[in-house]
């Protein structure tokens, strides 16, 4: 997962990998991101999902983010522009975790702080 995020990551163009944040679904993605991303030269990655949404959205704008685990139509409201970049597979998941997309957002329609609401969830 983090590898296909990654490889999303570093296909931006550089001004906007200089910018852009990765966004998780939940804490597990987010988990494997900052664990692992070191080696892949990612950011630290931010979520809405429990302890991650006290913790906030830190310095990320929104003008582009890698988001992987969140439903479309949630991005759509909440970005101007989403495409579907890739897709993460992984034999080893539990069939939640299989075939994820990964989407990159641009464009937030509101500031980030406003917007990081739409993203939070305790389950």
């Amino acid at each position: 997962m983090t590898a296909t995020v990654a490889e999303v990551y570093h296909s931006l163009p550089r001004d906007e990998q200089a910018t852009a944040c990765i966004l998780a679904s939940n804490y597990g993605e987010a988990g494997a991101i900052n664990y692992y991303g070191s080696q892949y030269h990612l950011p630290q990655a931010i979520s809405g999902h429990n302890m991650y949404y006290l913790w906030g959205p830190g310095n990320c704008t929104g003008d582009v983010v890698v988001s992987i685990g969140y439903p479309l139509p949630l991005l759509q409201r909440t970005f101007g522009n989403v495409v579907q970049a890739s897709t993460s597979i992984c034999q080893y998941c539990i069939p939640m975790f299989n075939h994820l997309p990964v989407y990159v957002a641009r464009h937030i329609k509101i500031p980030m702080k406003a917007a990081w609401i739409k993203f939070k969830h305790y389950d």
